[in-house]
């Protein structure tokens, strides 16, 4: 967290403890770390004349403080990143119900809690990268077929303890069950080229060197390297190309990036007002688009690099899911000895 943040957080902390309630700010805790957000807010106060500010932090880390702050926190909102953190969050009970017609209305039921705790305001798919010089993309099913035999000693993907692969794992329960599951995650493991390492754009760098043919790894990580200027991520990524699973194998795995008010929350009506914000097209664009993601407005145009990515169909699993199948994942991966 840079310092300048943290101390006007401090400042501005101090002032709500002593102010009214109906003090035009709003307290956020993220766990996103992009440039593009504080554009964001920044456009959202020259709209409202309410204040952001912004506490940011890893998302176990920013769950935890709001736990340990209890009634006194004076966070109003939570945004993270993947459906299973925000179902920690839910079941750490620092959430209330939204309540908001405009965000039912808009957002997909799919991509939001059940129990209408918090929403998605950016989709993230899970793809393959493959070497565009050693693969044939005819070769390609979904993710089921990454067990197959063809594959053996040529996949690459990030660790167990990583949250996008439990939350693949648990995407995967909810749709084929536990022990179909099983027997799936054993097989990727059979056809590991080797122990997972690394993030998502090391995979693909890995692919890219020919440490291994394929790997399953979150979209805009290559988009990210193909809107580099640097010329090494370039070579890296006019090497490979991705493949998304279509409806006749099982879909597309998507996740979010969302935010829920918190049960404590100081400025609750503007703590709405923001997330209702997050879901115009104005905000979709900085939020979703500018960082490579997918908006959750359906008729939203997108173009550019990202363009290049939107051809797929999702496999229409409620994220709620992730989190709740989630320690299941872990222990199911864990018997398979997927590292």
């Amino acid at each position: 967290m840079k310092f300048t943040r943290l101390l006007l957080f401090v400042f501005t902390i101090a002032f709500v403890a002593g102010a009214c309630s109906d003090a035009k700010e709003v307290n956020i805790y993220s766990a996103r770390h992009y440039d593009t957000d504080l554009e964001l807010y920044e456009k959202f106060t020259e709209q409202t004349g309410i204040k952001v500010n912004l506490l940011e932090g890893r998302s176990d880390e920013l769950i935890e403080r709001i736990s340990s702050e209890g009634t006194n926190s004076p966070a109003d909102i939570l945004i993270t990143v993947d459906a299973g953190r925000l179902w920690r969050a839910k079941e750490a009970g620092i959430f209330q119900p939204l309540d908001s017609e405009m965000l039912t209305s808009l957002i997909p039921a799919e991509l939001r809690d059940r129990d209408d705790m918090w929403v998605g305001f950016s989709k993230r798919t899970r793809g393959i990268v493959y070497h565009k010089d050693r693969v044939d993309p005819a070769n390609f099913r979904g993710y089921r077929e990454l067990t197959d035999e063809q594959w053996r000693g040529r996949l690459c993907i990030r660790s167990s303890n990583n949250i996008y692969n439990q939350s693949l794992v648990a995407s995967a329960i909810e749709t084929y069950g536990v022990e179909a599951t099983e027997a799936w995650a054993a097989g990727m493991v059979a056809n590991f080229a080797r122990s997972p390492q690394g993030g998502d754009t090391d995979q693909i760098r890995a692919v890219a060197a020919g440490e291994c043919d394929i790997a399953v790894v979150n979209h805009y990580y290559l988009a990210r390297l193909m809107a580099s200027e640097r010329e090494e991520d370039q070579q890296v990524a006019a090497a490979v190309d991705m493949y998304f699973p279509s409806a006749a194998f099982g879909g597309t795995h998507v996740n979010i990036s969302g935010a829920g008010i918190t049960a404590n929350a100081p400025n609750r009506d503007h703590a709405i007002a923001f997330l209702e914000f997050l879901a115009t097209e104005e905000a979709q664009a900085i939020y979703a688009i500018a960082n490579n993601e997918f908006p959750i407005l359906t008729d939203m145009e997108v173009s550019g690099v990202l363009g290049d990515f939107t051809d797929f169909d999702t496999d229409a699993v409620n994220v709620t899911s992730y989190g709740e199948n989630n320690p299941e994942a872990i222990r199911l991966m864990d018997r398979v000895n997927w590292p």
